[in-house]
């Protein structure tokens, strides 16, 4: 970094705060005059900004509201809304005022925003908008402790609008200082409600001190600096984009918020420029097949130009993390190979991205690499709500493709005999909420029992090789975790969602979706009409798709290849219960759902 403070450490730059309630009052005063927050004017204007100094008297008047309605430390306060800057400041307002936040996914449906509000005891929820308000009008009675309804934007007659509740605050400091310095590490500063692949989801019990434990961590290892501009989409209903924001205001990084839609991503990258981006394996995934699927269609010389590109950038790659310098052609070819192609690919993302990062599923190493040669580096990391969010890290200096990276300094790992990964340190959460019996199974002798399968190398990397829930094991007794194979077949471009089924069967079938953005271009360019029923049934297709898990399956042993598949005429989603809030495939819910389509591959 060129800046003048590159050589201060990510720790000596944070805001030394004991919790998350005393967070953004540090901030206020350490990191006043820079810029907090980025985001787009819902009046359609362009980019607007605010400090930490503008924004910290936001949430102090939201604060004292709060507190001037009633909400005493340790009450439960909801947020139902997007990932956006409004939803920052209700969590640091609600967190400052010692009350335990609740997030709740935009997508959820109203049942599932009724199960989160009851089970957790909420007496106050905050809603985006209209559309949100209404999932909690419809459940309200059934919510017995809930007492206000506040919004975010817009006004109704049966909400506080968050200019009204900003009025109540208006007034001293003292009673705001009195409440977020009488807070400990001890005390719970959120519940997390898990994605609920098997059941119902749990709430995870997280403290202070865990998450201010978490941060330590990170700091510990630079994830994050000062000077950071960080891209965010992901919701912050989900414990990854939450530490995003709590590392970002920490450090007094700046935060750049999406416009709330899946197709303003990449016009956004490259409106932002950020230097960080958290992500999920299925952005990446997306853009590496829009990158490569439309040279393939080309063909010819384009085609070869690329490919040599990319196969110069990963020779250079290698050569500096050897510690060695290209020699004269093949730095003449870098140059020329970045002007051509590699500098585009970079451009997608900004054209300034130091780091990305990718967790909550696995990805294929090739991708990353893919990226990598290109100068866009994208790690992964790995760990769970109930570890705060992170158990290991890859950082630039210290990575290996293939694996999730080594534990965060304070943090240990262990296998268990059947390969599960166990995990302690100060970020493990403290139980799941009302449910002493799934607490009890999750942690024993002080180690978290993850219920991911994995292995340690002998340099100390992990690799995550599945979950144990979802391991097959066929009719003849071998036992198979379907992740990376999905993930494989997942790189068709055409494909947008796979399940591999085989329990207790002869051999391995798969269930695969068609992405529906691709499904269209496909079908404008074959004559086909748009519909995923028609598309679904189609030979060249299908033929397409079945060729290309014909290849997967030379990388696997015969007992771990996938025999046949069906293309469904849909796409999984949440709306349709396959899917979680953070897409985590529901396995059982597909396998009932399309029983008779299984059934008929065994026929």
């Amino acid at each position: 970094m060129e800046s003048a403070t590159a050589d201060r450490s990510a720790a000596e730059a944070a805001t030394a705060s004991k919790t998350l309630a005393d967070l953004f009052p540090e901030a206020i005063r350490k990191h006043g005059p820079k810029r907090a927050v980025l985001y787009k004017d819902d009046s359609g204007g362009g980019w607007v900004s605010a400090t930490y100094a503008e924004v910290g008297e936001i949430v102090r008047r939201l604060s004292l509201g709060l507190i001037k309605l009633g909400i005493e430390k340790g009450d439960k306060v909801a947020i139902l809304s997007n990932t956006r800057p409004e939803w920052t400041y209700f969590d640091f307002a609600a967190l400052s005022a010692g009350a335990t936040v609740v997030p709740i996914y935009q997508t959820n449906s109203a049942e599932e925003c009724q199960y989160v509000l009851e089970n957790s005891d909420a007496v106050a929820v905050v809603v985006e908008d209209s559309e949100q308000l209404e999932k909690v009008r419809e459940v309200r009675d059934r919510c017995p402790k809930l007492e206000h309804v506040i919004r975010m934007t817009g006004q109704s007659g049966d909400t506080i609008s968050l200019a009204e509740l900003s009025e109540r605050g208006s007034g001293s400091d003292d009673d705001w200082r009195a409440r977020w310095s009488s807070v400990t590490p001890d005390d719970i500063c959120t519940f997390i409600y898990t994605s609920g692949t098997t059941g119902p989801p749990k709430g995870c019990v997280i403290s202070h001190g865990n998450y201010r434990s978490m941060l330590d961590m990170v700091h510990a290892v630079s994830v994050l600096d000062e000077e950071e501009v960080t891209y965010l989409f992901l919701p912050l209903a989900h414990s990854f984009a939450l530490l995003v924001q709590l590392g970002s205001f920490d450090l007094g990084a700046t935060l750049a918020y999406w416009e709330r839609d899946p197709l303003k991503i990449l016009p956004n990258l490259a409106e932002v420029k950020p230097t960080y981006f958290p992500s999920v394996p299925r952005i990446f995934e997306k853009i590496y097949t829009a990158a490569t699927a439309s040279v393939a269609k080309e063909g010819g010389l384009k085609k070869a130009v690329f490919e040599w590109a990319i196969g110069v950038g990963k020779r250079v790659r290698r050569m500096e993390r050897e510690g060695r310098r290209p020699g004269a052609l093949l730095a003449l070819q870098h140059r020329v190979a970045d002007k051509q192609v590699l500098a585009k690919i970079r451009g997608l993302f900004g054209g300034k991205l130091k780091l990305a990062v990718t967790g909550a599923a696995p990805i294929n190493p090739e991708i990353l690499e893919f990226f990598d040669a290109a100068g866009v580096l994208v790690l992964e990391g790995w760990g769970m709500t109930e570890t705060s969010t992170a158990s290991t890290i890859a950082t630039p200096e210290d990575f290996k493709w293939g694996t999730v990276g080594k534990p965060f300094p304070g943090s240990e790992l262990s296998i268990a005999a059947d390969g599960e990964v166990l995990v302690k340190g100060p970020n493990v959460f403290k139980g799941y909420y009302k449910n002493p019996e799934a607490t009890a199974e999750a942690l024993v002798d002080g180690w978290l029992h993850t219920g991911d399968i994995g292995e340690i190398d002998p340099d100390g990397y992990l690799k995550i090789t599945g979950r144990k829930k979802d391991i097959i094991i066929t009719a003849g007794g071998k036992n198979i975790t379907p992740a990376n194979l999905e993930a494989e077949i997942r790189q068709h471009p055409l494909v947008s969602q796979c399940v591999v089924i085989g329990d207790r069967r002869p051999y391995l079938v798969a269930l695969v979706t068609l992405d529906p953005d691709e499904a269209a271009k496909y079908a404008a360019e074959h004559g086909l009409a748009d519909d995923p029923v028609v598309l679904s049934g189609d030979p060249a297709l299908r033929a397409s798709i079945e060729a290309h898990v014909d290849e997967i399956n030379k990388k696997f042993a015969r007992v771990e290849q996938v025999k046949k598949i069906e293309i469904l005429p849909r796409d999984l989603s949440q709306e349709g219960g396959e899917l979680t809030p953070t897409m985590k495939v529901k396995r059982n819910v597909v396998a009932d759902k399309y029983s008779g389509e299984i059934e008929s591959l065994y026929a």
